[in-house]
């Protein structure tokens, strides 16, 4: 515990204070590029880039093993897995573009194609007599092992940079996310945006690659905006809490590796984000499962209530439920008989039916009549006016 506190507070190290803080970096940068994804539905052109960057890291080894390297500089890794990533991405775009064939068809062919060929020469790479092999996989699920001041400065680097492009090009990857006709009748380009967007995808992969891998990198992609829709209805809102959830699953996914180096990095923090999730799924005060499970037993109370006051309204049998409900509320006594104020709030419950049921002959059309939910009463869900000609014509008749 000790350790893992030394580490949360930067004072584990200067490696480990700069990997923290460039985990932080990557989960927020991630999380604020996969909210575009998410709200474009393209969550998963975010997996086909990151099973391209393998056959780039395998390339770049070969290319700094014949060039007389070890093979192991990151940036050099890294400049590898970009150029095969923007490869895949193109060529996903001009599938889905140029051919029959559907997004996610594509994604899944580039996906595979790129993948296996990653395969392949990373098990080349293991039979050759130079370089140093030896923790290159660390790139499929991410490990900061061995990593030295520079790997983890150019991890910071790139993160703060992803994060100030995503904040730049915010308000028109957000107009084109939501509705891109009306983005492009205000002449914004489509096409170029969506690759800045993929783009943006392509850089926080290759800068993710160390910390979290590219198989789970995906997941730091998806999960946070995922988990951020539960907690609010504005987009704008939504970009900021998947930031932050991003970022607190990086910064303490990080901190909780370093304080525990048996721990694989990457799963770490990816396990953290689904915690995150799992809690937003459960306690979002609006969307969240507690939240809808207390509504819909507050609607079924409501309503139980109301079909028991009407029942007492026109001397029906109350059903045991009713019956409940209205005991607990004190309008009806153990004998089942209503008391001053279940007469009073029978009656109530009555005349609201009443006029419900004349406001909906009136004005069926009107959308406030429309979506009566069978408990709310008429004064909550129309005008003064409506429901004074309601009244007339009620006395009227």
């Amino acid at each position: 515990m000790d350790a893992f506190l030394a580490a949360l507070t930067l004072r584990a190290g200067y490696n480990a204070a700069l990997v923290a803080i460039g985990a932080g970096l990557l989960g927020f940068a991630a999380g604020l590029v996969g909210n575009f994804l998410f709200l474009r539905k393209r969550s998963l052109v975010g997996d086909a880039i990151a099973h391209a960057t393998l056959p780039g890291v395998a390339l770049a080894f070969l290319v700094m093993v014949a060039l007389g390297g070890d093979g192991r500089n990151l940036a050099g890794l890294l400049a590898g897995s970009a150029a095969t990533a923007g490869i895949g991405l193109l060529a996903v775009d001009w599938i889905a573009r140029r051919t029959r064939l559907t997004e996610d068809a594509a994604i899944g062919a580039v996906l595979s194609a790129f993948f296996g060929f990653g395969v392949v020469l990373m098990t080349v790479i293991q039979t050759l007599p130079r370089g140093r092999q030896a923790g290159l996989e660390s790139f499929l699920l991410g490990s900061t092992a061995g990593m030295l001041y520079l790997d983890a400065l150019i991890i910071a680097g790139g993160g703060a940079l992803c994060v100030s492009l995503a904040l730049l090009l915010r308000r028109p990857m957000t107009m084109v996310s939501f509705d891109p006709g009306y983005a492009q009748s205000r002449g914004i380009d489509l096409r170029a945006i969506d690759l800045a967007m993929m783009g943006l995808v392509m850089a926080v992969t290759v800068v993710g690659l160390k910390l979290v891998g590219l198989v789970l990198i995906v997941a730091l992609l998806i999960i946070p905006p995922a988990a951020a829709r539960f907690w609010t209805d504005r987009s704008e809102r939504m970009l900021w809490i998947a930031g932050a959830i991003g970022a607190a699953s990086g910064y303490v996914g990080a901190a909780l590796s370093a304080s525990a180096p048996d721990l694989p990095t990457g799963p770490v923090i990816v396990l953290l984000c689904f915690a995150l999730f799992c809690v937003s799924l459960l306690l979002a005060p609006e969307r969240g499962l507690l939240a809808t499970a207390l509504r819909r037993r507050a609607y079924a109370r409501a309503l139980a209530r109301r079909d028991g006051l009407l029942a007492l309204a026109s001397r029906r049998n109350l059903s045991q439920t009713a019956r409940r409900v209205l005991l607990a509320d004190g309008l009806i006594g153990a004998n089942g008989a209503a008391t001053p104020s279940g007469v009073r709030e029978a009656a109530l419950a009555a005349r609201d039916e009443r006029r419900w049921e004349l406001a909906r002959t009136l004005r069926d059309a009107d959308p406030a009549i429309a979506a009566h939910d069978g408990v709310s009463p008429v004064e909550k869900a129309l005008t003064a006016d409506m429901i004074a000609e309601i009244d007339r014509r009620l006395a009227e008749g």
